[in-house]
């Protein structure tokens, strides 16, 4: 089959899944200056009929860690901290769980081997585990989540998991310590430090931080499951804060998220020597990836990160060796699986 005809296909067959309602989001593929798939499909707003186009801003969730990670290799670069200093040298104690060990560095922090207790615990056999990230703010209004220090009471005494450097454990409020962080060293709020150090320099100029509670065009709204067909669609509004910082929630295109991978992959952003460092495996995570600074590196060859949050599913990824990108962004849940195999068996026929 010629290469055309199987990015022809998976762009048919994600129009009939999101007929069936079960894809709405953006793909794109890379290689190199060649687009070699570009597929909206869905709607960005379901009430209006908005369909999703290449423009649409979709909401990421974690995905936005890799931007994290790259602001704090911009605050190395430019003297401002290094990868080793310890947390309790740079932020007051008002600013970090009580129960976090002095020994945790920025290191930690990025490679997620701090140990700390996170506030949205991933892992269901440790105290504390969060099967609904939307549960967390039934108490704590999602529209009081505004800074990293509105998180800290969520995870202050939050018993650690391990001793630093130790053990790979995922962990949220790691990267809300690393938006304190820049914070601390920049003076300036996290969402500006991370838009002027990453996004700016990119030309992300379509993506942000953007409030949820805010009117803007071009953004998806990100929806929840049904459990009744015939109830109406209700979006994630309550469901996550209503600002993203450093442990993600941006809004960002797909074109924008290629810009990263690939400014990342040439070293553009940060250099060759961060770029390097941003990208050397420190910990293993699994059988089949390491962790870097933000972005997990597969055994493969590829790198990226991912992202889910209630009414939200993304992906992105960079091949170097093909130099490919894929970018996949959905405002819906159990959506980006097969879309992202339609992706590879395309890839496959090259």
């Amino acid at each position: 089959m010629e290469q055309g005809d199987a990015w022809q296909q998976v762009e048919r067959r994600l129009e009939e899944l999101a007929a069936a309602d079960r894809f709405s989001g953006v793909v794109l593929v890379t290689r190199g200056a060649e687009t070699l798939l570009t597929c909206g499909a869905g709607v960005a707003d379901r009430a209006a009929g908005t369909p999703v186009t290449l423009r649409t801003r979709f909401a990421v969730a974690s995905l936005s860690k890799m931007f994290t990670a790259a602001a704090v290799l911009s605050c190395v670069r430019d003297g401002l901290l290094h990868p080793h200093d310890r947390v309790v040298d740079l932020l007051p104690a008002a600013r970090r769980p009580r129960t976090m060990r002095d020994a945790v560095t920025v290191h930690h922090l990025l490679t997620h081997t701090s140990g700390i207790g996170d506030y949205a615990e991933e892992d269901e056999d440790l105290p504390g585990y969060v099967a609904d990230y939307g549960s967390l703010w039934r108490e704590r209004p999602s529209y009081a989540m505004e800074r990293p220090d509105d998180y800290l009471p969520l995870y202050a005494d939050a018993a650690p998991v391990a001793e630093p450097g130790t053990a790979f454990h995922y962990c949220n409020g790691a990267y809300v310590l690393l938006g304190a962080v820049l914070e601390e060293v920049t003076g300036l709020d996290v969402v500006t430090v991370i838009t002027q150090r990453v996004l700016v320099p990119v030309g992300m100029a379509d993506s942000g931080y953007l409030r949820l509670d805010d009117a803007h065009p071009d953004v998806a709204l990100a929806y929840l499951p049904r459990t009744d067909p015939s109830a109406p669609w209700r979006t994630n509004v309550f469901s996550v804060p209503v600002v993203g910082g450093g442990d993600g929630g941006a809004l960002v295109t797909a074109p924008d998220v290629d810009r990263f991978l690939r400014a990342i992959a040439g070293g553009d952003l940060l250099g060759e020597e961060l770029t390097a460092t941003m990208r050397t495996p420190y910990v293993r995570v699994d059988h089949e990836a390491a962790m870097g600074y933000g972005i997990f590196l597969l055994d493969e060859g590829g790198f990226g990160h991912g992202g889910g949050d209630p009414g939200v599913e993304t992906g992105a990824r960079h091949l170097p060796d093909q130099d490919v990108s894929i970018v996949v962004l959905c405002n819906g849940e159990d959506m980006l699986d097969e879309a992202w195999d339609l992706v590879e068996a395309a890839l496959a026929t090259a």
